[in-house]
């Protein structure tokens, strides 16, 4: 193999997983560091790629590749990165993603893990070379552009790009990987549009473009000429169709304007009838306000001899109030002093009263000295008559200790209470617990038979029944099976309802056949549900052992039996062995299901159960061949809830003694009680006889402390003695001289009733005055009363007249406002002289006369609605006409005169196209590529279906090569075009590639390829670049591309000399 005049080399693997710190003298730059593009010369042509950089893009951290001028060979192992570089250039130069088939959002080309990446293509420009650099944000899914590091826009770029004659998107100059096979499915026309911007100059394919547009458009002149000849001739035709029509039209037309005459004079008619009215009404008007006048005036004298009447009664209404206000004072005075002469009367009395107090005391002192005496008397005799106590203490001390005696007894009874109440309470408290644990194990069984009922509501009726009506039967009756089996462990309930039908999970179990008869009859026949019901065996199944023993099962995997699996009653469990053999079908887990072919051929067994499934096995009757069928298992929905009998019936058991403990407790409880009350009852029998004692005891000294009390108080009574003679005679005295002030008040009161009475005869005086001026006030107001009502009345009459002209002035208006809309008059402006006949003037101030026209019309309302009525009976004659057929018959003359000047400017635009270019199809130009790879075929056309792979790439490389001396593009792309290739073929195809690529004044070319063949023919012009990628390549921070070159010089220089 030639050894490359030029090679580039990729990060390794571990590289390529995470950013490295980077030597300085590393070849692989980044895009900060970089040094600006220098102008080169060489034989690099106009656009050819000088150096592409990329971080962070696809499989890359940080690259940069050389390519060479003419043909470069990209070489690599698949995955190695080889395409990510042809992505770089596509991406680089304004490419759209989805061009590449791989993606179709520019973000997913950024190494996962990053947020940023970087693509850099410096092209060459003899005026100086040009840098393109894209940066991506995967965020934003946005791409930043750069030319020579300034910031710039994606237009620009394309537009610099498209000034070089680069086109990406043309799979003539641009064939990815993934659009090899695209280029068999060029059409023709496609083919041609892309030969022709790869290789042609840039007006080529304009030209191409200008010369289909010409001609159809000349396409489009001639179907626009001939739809509107034949739309012409269409108008023509329908306008003859309506000319009949037309006339008629305007005949009825003649008779509608005369309607409107005469629709347009009524106005002026109803205005004048109903301005005649006004008049009238205005008149009668004038008349009724000068009748107003004339009232108003005769109220005026009535008016002011009403108000001198109203100033002479608000006098005396005035006098009359003073004197009130006087006779007020002189009765408050009056009652000033009857309240005085009540208040000696009182004081009289309090004195005479104080004085009987004061009797009533000394009488009553006098008494309790009395008193007094007699009790320090009876006290004398009864401490005489008090025997000696003082042999009393021994009695106190023998019913003390009897006391202390019968409180020790009390207190040692109140505490085997407290022990008993603390026992009752715990006794309690447990009774509590397992009452609880009997209503949780009865609410699963409701649980149960609420799933029955909302199942089979038959058979929960049916139940019912049973509970309430058990005397009927001999023997016992099962409840359904689903409620009488007790699941030991839930999770095996699964196993149970798959093998036991629902239709026996719900049937009552009977051991007599004459009460499953009575049982049937009753609930069948009578109440007609629909239940089930099964006869236990007479004889036990339920004993039987297994045809097997378990332990010789366990190496399967097998734990159990069905039959141990629930606990049910006996005549339950005997009817499920006889009929459904659970205690001969064994349950297993997922070991017995990975072992099941040999359990199922050692085992011999027909049922049995593995974690999920069930397996029933078989034997053929003919051939003696096992087969087996496995069914998987059902959740499981009745017997999930399990409920312990055993454990219930313990603890009905245990609550049975404890009643029976609670019972034992409340009886101790109640002769302690007993005990205790007649304890205390002795001990307050003790305590009183005590209590006596020490009252006896006692009593002496108590006797002459009573006897010393009563002598102090009869000293103090007999001290306090009082002068009653001198106090009667002070009291006569005050009353006398109070009687005195009491007298001379009596003579001032009678004083004042005689102002009082004379003041009231004033005031009655000027009452009867004032009563006389209102009775003489009402007589006048009663005749201005009767003025007022005439002059309302007539006021009236004015409002309404009034109010008539007024209504009449607005219908005035309004007619006369109609009147002119009909002739098309404003309210500002004034009827013209030509159309007057009259000018009569109207209350709005406006001149108006009907028009002259209105001259031979008639002049009265009945006979404008006859003549209205004639015409519009004849206008009623055309029948059929519609205002629209005039219009369209107008408005198609109109478009039948301007059709006809439109066809001749066409007509004369569709020559002049004739004669400047050729009647061909130019849109329908394209190239056909017709092959053949064996000498005795014919040249086919390639298609995507006719040709093999490898017999598409090798055409598409031999049409690519046939435009690469004639191409005027910068430089040619074409990724792995030999992978389905035979050897032979691809050898050939290499060898046409080096020969053409490497020409002088060829444009660049990358050939990307994953293997070669061996010996090859390479060229000196030719660049090979090198991806290599693995965990075992250096890293980059170590990666010194100069010193490389260094030492391959050396080694090259020193190779002679040995």
């Amino acid at each position: 193999m030639a050894t490359p005049s030029r090679k580039t080399s990729t990060p390794t693997t571990l590289a390529s997983k995470k950013a490295s710190p980077r030597d300085p003298s590393s070849e692989f730059p980044n895009k900060r560091s970089s040094a600006p593009p220098l102008p080169s010369s060489g034989p690099f042509v106009e656009g050819s790629i000088v150096r592409i950089a990329m971080e962070n893009f696809l499989t890359y951290d940080i690259c940069e590749v050389s390519p060479g001028p003419h043909l470069n060979m990209i070489i690599g192992a698949n995955g190695t990165g080889k395409s990510s570089i042809v992505c770089a250039i596509c991406l680089g130069l304004a490419g759209k993603p989805a061009f590449m088939g791989r993606a179709d959002k520019v973000g997913f080309f950024v190494k996962r893990g990053c947020s940023k990446g970087m693509i850099e293509i410096e092209l060459f420009r003899t005026s100086g070379n040009l840098v393109i650099t894209r940066e991506i944000d995967v965020a934003k899914n946005q791409s930043f552009w750069f030319i020579n590091k300034k910031s710039t826009t994606q237009k620009v770029v394309e537009e610099q790009v498209a000034a070089l004659n680069i086109q990406v998107s043309n799979l003539c100059q641009f064939l990815p990987q993934d659009k090899v096979g695209e280029f068999a499915k060029l059409s023709k026309i496609e083919l041609l549009e892309a030969t022709e911007k790869s290789i042609g100059p840039p007006e080529m394919h304009r030209y191409h473009c200008e010369l289909k547009n010409f001609r159809e458009k000349e396409k489009q002149l001639e179907t626009s000429c001939k739809g509107k000849t034949e739309y012409l001739n269409k108008l023509i035709q329908r306008n003859e169709r309506y000319k009949q029509d037309v006339e008629r039209f305007y005949e009825r037309k003649r008779h509608l304007d005369l309607i409107e005459m005469l629709e347009a004079k009524r106005p002026w008619v109803e205005y004048e009838n109903v301005r005649q009215e006004y008049e009238e009404v205005k008149l009668a008007r004038d008349q009724v306000k000068d009748e107003v006048r004339k009232l108003k005036e005769e109220q005026i004298p009535m008016t002011r001899r009403i108000e001198d009447i109203e100033t002479q009664h608000h006098n005396l209404e005035a006098q009359i109030k003073a004197k009130a206000t006087e006779i007020k004072e002189t009765s408050q005075k009056c009652k000033q002093k009857q309240d005085a002469i009540e208040r000696k009367d009182k004081h009289i009395e309090e004195l005479q009263q104080a004085l009987t107090v004061k009797r009533r005391e000394e009488h009553d002192r006098q008494k309790r000295i009395s008193n007094t005496r007699k009790m320090i008397e009876d006290l004398q005799n009864e401490l005489r008559n008090t025997e000696n106590c003082e042999n009393l203490q021994p009695q106190i001390d023998a019913i003390t200790n009897d006391i202390r005696r019968v409180q020790d007894e009390k207190e040692l009874c109140e505490g085997e209470i407290i022990d008993k109440n603390k026992e009752r309470e715990t006794i309690e408290k447990e009774k509590k617990s397992v009452n609880h644990q009997i209503i949780q194990f009865d609410n699963l069984m409701n649980q149960k038979e609420e799933k029955l009922r909302q199942r089979y509501r038959d058979t929960y009726d049916a139940l019912l029944w049973l509970r309430n009506n058990r005397e009927k039967f001999k023997q016992g009756v099962n409840e359904p099976i689903m409620l009488t089996i007790n699941m030991k462990d839930n999770k095996n309930a699964k196993y149970i309802e798959n093998h036991i039908p629902s239709n026996d999970l719900r049937a009552f179990v009977f051991e007599s056949q004459e009460d499953m008869e009575v049982f049937l009859k009753e609930v069948r026949d009578n109440k007609k549900l629909r239940v089930n019901a099964v006869m236990a065996p007479k004889i036990s199944y339920a004993d039987r052992a297994p045809s097997r023993p378990l332990n010789e099962l366990k190496q399967y995997g097998f734990f159990s039996y069905l039959r141990e699996l629930f606990d049910a009653p006996a005549p339950v469990m005997n009817y499920l062995c006889s009929q459904y053999h659970i205690h001969d079908v064994p349950v297993g887990t997922e070991r017995t299901r990975e072992r099941i072919e040999q359990v199922i051929h050692e085992t011999g067994l027909r049922q049995l159960y593995t974690a999920e499934e069930k397996y029933v096995v078989k034997i053929s009757f003919y051939s003696k061949k096992i087969i087996s069928c496995n069914t998987a298992l059902k959740t499981a929905q009745f017997l999930t809830v399990t409920v312990d009998v055993e454990q219930r019936r313990g603890l009905e058991e245990h609550l049975k003694e404890v009643n029976r403990k609670l019972q034992a407790v409340e009886s101790g409880l109640i002769a302690l009680r007993e005990t205790n009350r007649l304890l205390e009852h002795k001990d307050n029998e003790l305590r009183q006889k005590k209590k006596e004692l020490f009252e006896r005891k006692n009593k002496k000294r108590q006797l002459e402390q009573k006897i010393s009390s009563k002598l102090e108080s009869l000293k103090l009574m007999e001290q306090d003695t009082g002068n009653l003679e001198e106090e009667e005679r002070k009291a006569n005295a005050r009353i006398r001289e109070v009687n005195v002030q009491k007298a001379k008040l009596v003579t001032e009161l009678t004083n004042l009733f005689k102002i009082y009475t004379s003041l009231q005869i004033q005031k009655v005086d000027l009452i009867l005055q004032n009563t006389t001026v209102i009775s003489e006030k009402n007589k006048l107001e009663s005749d201005y009363m009767a003025v007022s009502s005439q002059l309302r009345l007539t006021e009236q009459q004015f409002i309404e007249l009034d109010e008539s002209r007024q209504r009449l002035l607005q219908k005035c208006k309004e007619l006369m406002k109609r009147a002119r809309q009909v002739c098309n008059l404003t309210a500002e402006q004034t009827i013209p002289q030509e159309y007057q006949t009259q000018v009569p003037t109207i209350p709005n101030g406006h001149n108006s006369s009907p028009p002259m026209a209105f001259r031979d019309l008639p002049n009265t309302l009945d006979e404008i609605d006859a003549l209205l009525t004639e015409e519009r009976s004849r206008a009623s004659c055309f029948t059929g006409l519609n205002p629209t057929v005039v219009e369209e018959y107008t408005k198609r003359e109109e478009e039948i005169v301007q059709l006809t000047e439109e066809l001749k400017i066409k007509k004369v635009e569709l020559d002049k196209y004739r004669e400047s270019i050729s009647q061909e199809d130019y849109d329908k130009y394209g190239i056909r590529i017709r092959v053949k790879f064996r000498s005795s075929t014919q040249l086919h056309e390639l298609t995507p279906h006719h040709q093999s792979g490898g017999e598409r790439s090798v055409s598409t490389m031999l049409y690519l090569m046939a435009l690469q001396e004639l191409n005027r593009c910068p430089f040619r792309v074409v990724d792995e075009i030999n992978q389905g290739m035979d050897p032979i073929n691809e050898r050939r195809v290499f060898e046409m590639v080096v020969n053409t690529a490497c020409k002088e004044n060829t444009s660049q070319y990358f050939f990307i390829t994953p293997k070669l063949l061996q010996n090859l023919p390479y060229s000196e012009k030719m660049t090979v670049l090198f991806v290599y990628n693995g965990p075992h390549m250096l890293e980059p921070n170590r990666w010194n591309l100069k010193a490389f070159q260094r030492r391959r010089r050396r080694i090259t220089f020193t190779q002679p000399s040995q």
